[in-house]
């Protein structure tokens, strides 16, 4: 009887155990549920989130709770997080901060280094175990580990708190430009890092990589680039991996990880140089791809490429989102992928079979000697596409006093789907910054899937690098700019505001000798750094464009320079959108978009334009939308919040319907994701205000709103 009793007694005391576990797991699941603990939301890339106080009945109460000026202006594309009652965010020169996420007050900062400019930075990443609690922040070619309670350096971490993001790129990355843009994917003690590098010739390869949390230790690396024996190395030339003029192919925008399968998914941008690829012949696998790998170890479980042999700069622009869908009375967990050019793929997450068809549509080829494209790119039949997809010379805008010569322009330009680069301009559209941008995709817990996008038509044309001085012998400074500066900045330093590069005429008048020379190497917001650029080489290139340069010829560049040159018979013209004398893009509106679209069944469920020009709406024309960066988010209380538009307003739509329900006016524009949370029973949404680009003023807030 007493064995009995004391059974009883065991199993009743490991059930309450139990129940206190599971008591205790449910309280931690609901306190997470609360929080915005990883970017863009979770693992999933779903920028959603299950709140529900703030919702379609009260949203148009909604105030100002505070306000956080970092003192740091510029463009801030920071997707906050807020974990344990604080909110972690980057300032525009890249410095981390955390705040107390019910007031905005700054609790700690730290500098990772502050000489010179910084790259744009969209997030953090965030580890824990027991009282371990980690921020992986990446700040110029580093990855740092941060105490979140501190905010100072994990010292046992790599070397210092910090690890090389060109650790397992090879030798030939050592003194190429290499970043990270965009917050790392954790799974266990992993992290699997996205990063930038340069887009031209002599560009680093872009290899993925996975570091440990804890030492820093480099875990695993997919070159992305194959070598002799590794699957994809027939899809280019036999020496491709090891040519010092091709490199790219890498994940910048971000990549998702379902931890159920321990999968995670990478998607991949365009080889460079990104505009010519006579010397990469082949598909060019796995540039442009989705690719599906072990989270644990790096191995190859499948891939889709999206773009074969890419020449027109059409990299995968956000993470792929991870949802479930129902088709033909099945539920199927999918991984979906947003485009530039306004497509989206969806397949099945464990076989990498396409959702709806895909088929593979014969496109012109190139003219250009030296140029092979391949003969097809896939297309999707569903979902619907989310951007035009063909302009006619009815989308020639009607708003210009010119529209004859845009007529003349269009009608002369190459066009059409997949067109190849030549001498001629060609337009390109969606354009270079989308259709879907690096802002992503929201998807709420129905299938249905929210995406912004831009409507852009650019130009772009090549031209032979033969006699790209015109015939005369160059000076050092005058070839390096050439090299480096004429693609963005065009040959007489005007560059294309209207398109997002600045002038650097007179630039001398508004930066010094050292913040050029900074700026060079560093790199600034969305330019990449020229590391690669010798002490000697970058002051004749500063001479140049100061115009201080003499007019006696110089010594000829570094062999380097010179070799890289003759590697790639064109120069691209530059980045330049199609625009009217006023600049507003020269086809008809909308100019940005607002989509719904049903994954369950491929269709639309609405799309508006987002964003106005006020100086059009007091000329009594709609809505026109604008061009927009960063992307919404979704919430359980029925709505979408997005900023992105450069009228500076942060708005909330009926997701169901797409009705605005609230807008409100930022200090500058957000160009940016927001993030939501509950913190003391209380909702807020808080979004960063930088401002800065497409002519925008630039500020240092980040804001936050609750109801009253």
């Amino acid at each position: 009887m007493k064995r009995i009793v004391h059974r009883w007694k065991a199993t009743w005391f490991l059930g309450c155990v139990t129940s206190l576990v599971f008591l205790s797991t449910c309280i931690s699941d609901h306190a997470h549920h609360r929080e915005w603990r990883e970017y863009l939301g979770g693992s999933d890339r779903n920028h959603y989130a299950a709140l529900s106080q703030i919702n379609t009945t009260n949203v148009s109460s909604l105030q100002k709770a505070w306000e956080y000026h970092s003192l740091d202006s510029g463009e801030v594309q920071c997707n906050p997080l807020m974990i344990d009652g604080k909110l972690y965010g980057v300032t525009a020169s890249n410095r981390l901060f955390a705040l107390n996420a019910a007031t905005g007050k700054e609790l700690w900062r730290f500098e990772a280094d502050t000489a010179g400019p910084s790259h744009v930075n969209r997030g953090i990443a965030y580890w824990e175990h027991d009282t371990d609690r980690r921020l992986l922040f990446a700040s110029k070619s580093w990855l740092y580990a941060i105490d979140a309670e501190t905010g100072t350096p994990i010292m046992s971490f790599g070397d210092g708190g910090r690890v090389g993001l060109k650790t397992g790129l090879g030798d030939a990355a050592a003194d190429k430009y290499v970043v990270s843009t965009t917050p790392g994917a954790i799974y266990k003690d992993i992290i699997i890092m996205p990063i930038r590098v340069g887009e031209g010739i002599s560009a680093a390869p872009g290899y993925i990589q996975a570091f440990n949390v804890i030492t820093g230790n480099l875990e695993w690396v997919f070159r992305t680039i194959p070598h002799p024996g590794e699957m994809g190395h027939d899809t280019w030339p036999e020496q491709a991996y090891k040519d010092p003029s091709i490199g790219g192919a890498n994940s910048w925008a971000g990549m998702a990880v379902d931890h159920k399968r321990g999968i995670v998914f990478v998607p991949t941008g365009s080889a460079a140089f990104d505009f010519y690829g006579g010397n990469r012949k082949g598909k060019n696998l796995f540039a442009n791809s989705l690719l599906a790998l072990d989270a644990q170890t790096g191995d190859y479980i499948w891939h889709y490429q999206a773009v074969h042999h890419d020449t027109w700069d059409r990299d995968f622009p956000a993470p792929p989102n991870l949802l479930t869908i129902h088709k033909e009375g099945k539920s199927i967990d999918v991984v979906a992928q947003v485009t530039k050019s306004g497509y989206i793929f969806v397949f099945n997450r464990e076989t990498g079979e396409p959702i709806f068809p895909i088929d593979e549509v014969v496109v012109p080829s190139s003219r250009l000697p030296g140029e092979e494209l391949w003969p097809t790119q896939p297309v999707p039949r569903l979902p619907q596409p989310f951007a035009r997809q063909v302009l006619t010379e009815a989308d020639i805008t009607w708003f210009s006093d010119r529209r004859d010569s845009l007529l003349t322009v269009f009608q002369q330009a190459n066009k059409g789907l997949f067109h190849p680069l030549g001498f001629e301009e060609t337009i390109v559209f969606p354009g270079a910054d989308g259709g879907a941008e690096w802002g992503g995709a929201a998807v709420d817990e129905s299938g249905v899937l929210y995406v912004n996008a831009n409507e852009m038509a650019w130009l772009f044309s090549l031209s032979p690098t033969d006699g790209m001085n015109g015939g005369a012998s160059p000076s050092s400074g005058k070839q390096l700019y050439n090299t480096y500066c004429r693609t963005c900045h065009k040959p007489d330093l005007s560059g294309s505001p209207g398109s997002g590069y600045p002038s650097l005429i007179d630039v001398k008048t508004r930066l010094s000798r050292e913040q050029m020379a900074n700026m060079i190497t560093a790199g600034k917001g969305m330019m990449p750094g020229f590391t690669t650029i010798k002490e000697q080489e970058k002051q004749s290139l500063i001479n140049y464009i100061f115009g201080e340069e003499k007019e006696e010829v110089f010594e000829k560049v570094s062999t380097a320079v010179v070799d890289d040159v003759s590697e790639v018979p064109y120069v691209f013209n530059g980045y330049n959108k199609f625009l009217d004398e006023r600049g507003y893009p020269a086809i008809t509106p909308p100019w940005g978009t607002l989509t719904a679209i049903d994954l369950n069944t491929g269709r639309h469920v609405w799309q508006i334009p987002l964003g106005e020009i006020s100086a059009l709406r007091e000329r009594g024309i709609p809505i026109t939308g604008t061009e927009n960066y960063g992307g919404p988010i979704v919430t359980a209380g029925g709505l979408l919040f997005i900023a992105a538009t450069k009228d500076n307003r942060f708005r909330a739509f009926d997701k169901r319907t797409g009705k605005l329900l609230w807008e409100y006016e930022l200090p500058t524009s957000g160009f940016a994701t927001p993030a939501t949370y509950e913190l003391n029973g209380k909702q807020y949404v808080v979004i960063a205000c930088g401002g800065g680009k497409l002519g925008t003023n630039k500020g240092d807030s980040y804001v936050a709103f609750a109801l009253p």
